[in-house]
This record gives C-alpha cells, sequence and structure tokens, in this order.
C-alpha cells in the first residue's frame, strides 16, 4: 500500500537545536510527520549549505530537503553537484513550502529558490566580467534614464544642456557596451549599478 503524498515522513538533522525545534514546529503545522523511517525524506537545516550538510550522514545526498539561512552560490553548487535537488531559504520556509519541499524530495523532483536558480543559471564565471567603473556624471546619468527621464528632462533636473547630457549618454552606452537607453538600464541592473 503506498502512502498518501501527505504523509511523508521525515527526520530532521539541524546544526543547533533551535534551529531543529524550529523545523520540526513548521512541519508540526504542517501536517508531516517526523519520524525515522525506512522511505523518511532528511531534512538538514543549518545557517548556510555547508552547515546543514555537514550533519547528514556520510554517503546520503539524494532526496534530501536542505533549509539553510544563506544560499551562496558555491554552496548552492556543491549542493546540486552533489545530488541535493531540493533547498530552501529558511526565511522562507513557511509550513506549506517545507512541506511541498518534503513531497519534491520524495518524488526525486527538483526545488530551488529563484535566486538560487537565477544565480546558477545566469552566471558563468569565465563569462563574468566586472561592471566597468562608471564617472559620477554617468552614474547620475543612467539613474535618471532608469526613471524614466527623457535627455530634456535630465538637462533640467542636472542644470546642464541637452548637448551635455546626449554626449555623457554615449559615453556611458559605450563603456557599458550597450545599443540604446533601455539595454542601458538593464546593464546597469545586472551590473548592480543601480
Amino acid at each position: 500500500m503506498t502512502r498518501p503524498r501527505d504523509e511523508v515522513p521525515v527526520r530532521v538533522t539541524a546544526s543547533d537545536d533551535v534551529l531543529r525545534e524550529n523545523v520540526h514546529a513548521a512541519l508540526g503545522r504542517a501536517g508531516v510527520p517526523v519520524r525515522e523511517s525506512a522511505d523518511s525524506v532528511l531534512l538538514a537545516a543549518g545557517p548556510t549549505v555547508d552547515d546543514a550538510l555537514a550533519d547528514c550522514p556520510a554517503g546520503e545526498r539524494a532526496g534530501i530537503v536542505v533549509v539553510a539561512d544563506r544560499l551562496p552560490e558555491d554552496g548552492v553548487r556543491r549542493a546540486v553537484r552533489a545530488g541535493i535537488a531540493v533547498l530552501v531559504h529558511s526565511a522562507k520556509a513557511t509550513p506549506v513550502r517545507l512541506a511541498a519541499a518534503v513531497r519534491s524530495a520524495h518524488d526525486g523532483d527538483g526545488r530551488l529558490p529563484h535566486e538560487a536558480l537565477v544565480r546558477l543559471l545566469g552566471t558563468d564565471r569565465r563569462a563574468r566580467r566586472k561592471p566597468p567603473r562608471l564617472t559620477a556624471r554617468q552614474l547620475t546619468m543612467l539613474r535618471l534614464m532608469s526613471d524614466g527621464l527623457d535627455n530634456i528632462a535630465i538637462a533640467r533636473t542636472l542644470s546642464c544642456s541637452t548637448h551635455t547630457v546626449k554626449n555623457v549618454i554615449y559615453e556611458l552606452m559605450s563603456r557599458l557596451q550597450v545599443r540604446n537607453r533601455a539595454h542601458a538600464v538593464a546593464a546597469g541592473v545586472r551590473a548592480g549599478l543601480i
């Protein structure tokens, strides 16, 4: 007889007792039974992914849910390479999300927080460039462009001529290696400049 999806048992390891109690309470509110069993899902909790995994039994990596306060890119990469496909940021570990994460791990599905997934898929260390250094005036122009101001409004805001605005934007676009204003704003957001 197969167990209903809601009754997937969980065993919990945690780097400290308070964290363990918090996870137990959240699982209890979600109706997820916490008990040792042959088919239970292991939930490992800690301040970081590496801390959570440090308490896991050696060789046990598949079917684990990792709950961590911090999900640094290198820790997430190590976890994924080790076969862990379900990560939950502890700040977002509501009872409903924990129950869904346990079901995903039990079913062999993956579940990563959006921000961790974007970092993993959106960055390649070989292709990553340092953001270009912008002058204070270029950075100000970029921010004003991101607010939707046109050249005339930027000139009025900065008390300069539209000709100056055009020249600074031209230099800015050249430095960012972009084709147009929208591309410049997008590049600025990606680089963390605005």
